[in-house]
């Protein structure tokens, strides 16, 4: 075993220790799922995203956080300004509680309730801002205005994705590739009443979310990278070639691009204003591999282990907490601390039951807990009411996540 995986168990090791007394050291019992969040990790990951944007703030994406205590912690770090919601519901709610100012919604909105909330507040379409990209968007928010007096901030999701001919390589977002599909779009925001356009998003998802130096697959991580590389290359070419043709019709505040895996890469290109990132202030499982920048997980949930079906096996109560995305075992969440944790090919992560193998096993007793890491980022908090803020080996606070505020966004 190499220094570094030594290093790495032992870190992990200590993590259980840590954690498991935060735990006892807490004056109330807790029920499990058990999240907690290391601030000592999320601040350290908070600093070295600023460091990465090279000047240039850093949006935070709520997504990849759905706590709001966390949202406002990332926002008082130095280098992070704005949010990058994903519902007019949520932004609403950030801009009602305070939290930020400045919202934009990074996905396009047919809600007519919440279009509706946001279209009777002058004060909330003033901080908020809707992504569109297709005129049906327009139309939308047309219909679901109470009167016409209120203008909405609008800013245009133009598509990242790498084109190889006729293949299409990134997320399926938005139908807007070229110039002259963002302009015909832009020409309509700026001449029907009730709408400015502010602002344009690209985000290269195949370029920020997809790990380029996973443990034994180099010749597929070489292969990743050669792609990020071409598709930056591309975008820089596509991004000026709109924001050119923009240049006569708006006056745009930002451009937001990238995400926590492409920083250096999207800030690089002086179109951009602006990078949005959240997965990169908790790092979960699926940000592990990446040569950017080194992984320093902060969230993770605790589980019991509540039978011992043998010897050598330890069953944790729960654990079925997978990740969105293609179904794979990448997306299923990492037995973390004590490390040497695996789970079973048969039954994998369980819904009410987890069983684990691997030498720790024989070793848990009954009403142990065992440590996991998720696989995405603000999923893990869908799944409980409390946040467990610990520094040290105590936990500091307990905050709500948006499901403990009863918000189902």
């Amino acid at each position: 075993m190499s220094h570094e995986a030594v290093d790495g168990f032992v870190e992990r090791n200590r993590l259980w220790a840590r954690l498991g007394g935060a735990v006892a050291n807490h004056p109330e019992p807790l029920s499990t799922p058990i999240a907690v969040v290391d601030l000592d990790a999320f601040d350290a990951n908070a600093d070295d995203l600023a460091r990465r944007a090279g000047g240039k703030p850093v949006r935070v994406a709520s997504k990849s956080l759905r706590v709001p205590a966390l949202v406002a912690r990332a926002l008082a770090h130095d280098g992070f300004s704005g949010v990058l919601a994903y519902t007019v519901a949520e932004a609403l709610h950030l801009h009602g509680s305070g939290i930020s100012d400045d919202v934009v919604v990074a996905y396009p909105s047919v809600d007519p309730g919440a279009l509706a909330r946001l279209t009777s507040s002058e004060a909330a379409a003033a901080a908020i801002t809707l992504m569109v990209d297709d005129v049906a968007h327009l139309d939308a928010v047309d219909a679901a205005r109470p009167s016409p007096g209120v203008v909405v901030r609008v800013a245009v999701d133009v598509d990242a994705g790498l084109r190889l001919g006729s293949q299409h390589v990134g997320p399926k977002r938005s139908p807007l590739y070229d110039a002259a599909a963002v302009t015909a779009l832009a020409r309509e925001v700026v001449a029907r009443p009730g709408f400015v356009l502010v602002g344009a998003m690209t985000y290269e998802g195949q370029v920020a979310g997809v790990p380029d130096d996973v443990p034994g697959q180099r010749t597929k991580s070489l292969l990743v990278r050669r792609l990020k590389q071409a598709s930056v290359s591309q975008l820089e070419v596509r991004r000026r070639e709109v924001v050119d043709a923009l240049a006569g019709l708006a006056d745009l505040e930002f451009w937001n691009g990238g995400g926590s895996g492409s920083v250096e890469s999207t800030v690089a290109d002086p179109v951009v204003t602006e990078v949005a990132a959240g997965s990169g202030l908790l790092v979960p499982g699926l940000f592990d591999h990446y040569q950017s920048f080194s992984p320093r997980p902060a969230a993770f949930f605790g589980l019991r282990v509540s039978r011992k079906p043998s010897p050598a096996l330890a069953t944790v109560h729960g654990g079925g907490l997978i990740a969105s995305g293609p179904v794979g075992d990448d997306r299923a969440p990492i037995p973390w601390a004590p490390p040497g944790l695996h789970l079973t090919g048969l039954e994998g992560a369980g819904e009410v039951q987890t069983p684990l193998t691997g030498h720790p096993a024989a070793m848990l007793a009954i009403g142990e807990l065992v440590w996991f890491r998720h696989a995405k980022s603000g999923e893990l908090f869908e799944h409980v009411n409390d946040v467990h803020l610990v520094r040290g080996d105590r936990i500091v606070e307990t905050v709500p996540s948006y499901r403990g505020l009863g918000h189902a966004w």
